[in-house]
């Protein structure tokens, strides 16, 4: 059964899920290694890049989750198939240089800039971008924060956590709230941190302190 893109949108039928079993079934658990490896592999070579070319940049989303929660236990962290980076607007055009020289292919999906891996990458498998100090999403209220706030864990930049915290607690999607839930488990965050941001993204984290369960 050959690699396609099934989504919400495009989901797969019962008999192409009997051929994906019957094909790739044998090889899941390997398929699935294979996966967590090819992410970790795209990171390390986008990190990479952009030391060498001397691009500031952070490690956002849930790679940087995965680092903050690994600092208290690594049984903790969640695998992630997303590979987010910030990076300042100004230097796009010395990052597209450097991506490119490792192998990516610049380009814009749906208003969302990104580095396939390679010209026929998927966006699914993409490196994707966001702009520091600037609004993410229509309906945002809070910026993204600098490159500057950030630790340096190793030869990886990481967003700084409270700096983390906040981005997951405005844009606030069902992955985000899981992000952070995995953040409170270890705890990293508690009820004081509540006080740290604004009423509408404090009464955010409350609920989740409150009920972890949804």
């Amino acid at each position: 059964m050959s690699e396609a893109y099934y989504s919400r949108s495009n989901p797969i039928t019962a008999a192409q899920l009997e051929e994906a079993l019957r094909v790739n079934g044998p090889f899941a658990f390997e398929r699935a290694e294979q996966a967590v490896m090819r992410v970790q592999e795209r990171l390390e070579r986008t990190v990479k890049a952009f030391e060498l070319a001397s691009v500031p940049y952070a490690i956002v989303g849930g790679h940087a989750v995965a680092a903050w929660v690994s600092t208290i236990d690594s049984g903790a962290i969640r695998n992630t198939v997303d590979v987010d980076i910030l990076l300042r607007r100004s230097d796009l055009e010395t990052a597209k240089k450097a991506m490119e020289a490792a192998g990516f292919h610049f380009t814009n999906v749906m208003d969302v800039d990104m580095f396939l891996d390679g010209s026929d990458g998927r966006p699914r498998d993409a490196v994707h971008l966001l702009y520091a100090k600037e609004i993410v999403r229509q309906g945002d209220t809070i910026a993204t924060p600098d490159v500057e706030q950030s630790n340096r864990m190793k030869d990886k930049v990481v967003v700084d956590l409270e700096s983390l915290v906040r981005m997951k607690l405005t844009s606030y999607r069902r992955k985000d709230q899981v992000h952070v839930l995995d953040m409170i488990e270890v705890g990293l965050i508690d009820s004081s941190w509540v006080k740290r941001f604004d009423p509408v993204l404090g009464q955010r984290l409350q609920e989740l302190l409150d009920d972890p369960l949804g």
